[in-house]
């Protein structure tokens, strides 16, 4: 079990510093590519573009932003992928959700590193970037979108825009979510969080890692 000691308390190691470099970098080029992307949605929304300076910067930056947030979701699939694969105890999750967003903690819900809403947030996150970019190099003016027809442009602007709204849509529910459950924004800033806290809110993943810790012991008696 990773851990370390400070003030007496044990801390568990949940994110790994190249995970949260990513994670943050995802989150800059996020906002910026969004916002740019809602300045063209509607008018009133057009001052967005302030943001990367004028609308023409805007738009020359803005597909570049959105290849930076997919590489970056890329690596995060690869390294969270087997943590988000389907397992049996998630149905535990989904019946007692009601409790969950109340914050009750009385049954035990035998979560492991990530939680089952977690999960088809992960892969609804993982849809929603494959539709954009695809989309998106359709739509690409500068350099593709001239390889493909009117009504082809037509959808892909369609789905571009339907997967973007989406997207934001399931990024501001993430947000809310690590608001709600206490720890989870700082554990993404230092790597760390509580034992407490993987025992309240993951309590498979943490009777897995004094499992392997307890076998470490084992090992060296």
């Amino acid at each position: 079990m990773a851990h370390s000691s400070k003030g007496g308390q044990d801390r568990i190691l949940r994110t790994k510093f190249s995970e949260r470099l990513c994670h943050w970098a995802i989150v800059i080029c996020f906002f910026l590519a969004a916002t740019s992307g809602l300045s063209w949605f509607y008018p009133s929304f057009s001052w967005l573009s302030g943001f990367l300076g004028t609308p023409q910067m805007a738009r020359m930056l803005h597909p570049f932003l959105g290849i930076a947030v997919f590489a970056g979701l890329c690596y995060m699939f690869v390294r969270f992928v087997k943590y988000n694969l389907p397992a049996r105890t998630d149905a535990i999750w989904f019946r007692n959700v009601k409790g969950v967003l109340l914050n009750d903690h009385a049954q035990p819900l035998r979560i492991g590193k990530y939680n089952a809403g977690q999960k088809v947030l992960f892969w609804l996150i993982m849809l929603s970037i494959i539709v954009l970019m695809l989309s998106g190099i359709v739509m690409w003016r500068a350099h593709f979108s001239h390889l493909f027809s009117i009504p082809v442009l037509r959808l892909a602007i369609l789905a571009h825009s339907v997967a973007g709204i989406g997207l934001i849509l399931l990024i501001l529910g993430h947000i809310y979510l690590a608001i709600w459950v206490r720890g989870s924004i700082k554990g993404m800033v230092t790597g760390y969080v509580s034992r407490r806290w993987v025992h309240q809110h993951h309590d498979r993943w943490y009777d897995e890692l004094a499992a392997k810790e307890a076998r470490a012991k084992g090992s060296e008696t």
